[in-house]
């Protein structure tokens, strides 16, 4: 059984992805980084750019003008702007 991210990415608007991950890569501010499942918990600040899902069903690419991140139990939380 492969346990998978939960990851949830939000505006102040609207939600922009809501789905199940094995690999999430994002802009942060002091680089590129990637998150896998059991990956320790963090809390990092994201710079403008894409932030990459690898879902079950393929790759899927969100832009976000900056934000932050949040990863704790394998749940990923994506506030962007």
């Amino acid at each position: 059984l492969i346990m998978a991210l939960r990851v949830d990415i939000l505006t102040p608007e609207k939600s922009l992805f809501q789905g199940e991950a094995t690999a999430v890569q994002f802009p942060g501010t002091e680089g590129l980084f990637q998150v896998l499942t059991d990956h320790a918990p963090i809390m990092a600040s994201l710079a403008q750019g894409s932030i990459v899902i690898d879902g079950t069903s393929g790759r899927t690419t969100v832009d976000i003008q900056g934000g932050v991140v949040e990863v704790s139990n394998n749940i990923v939380s994506v506030l962007a702007r």
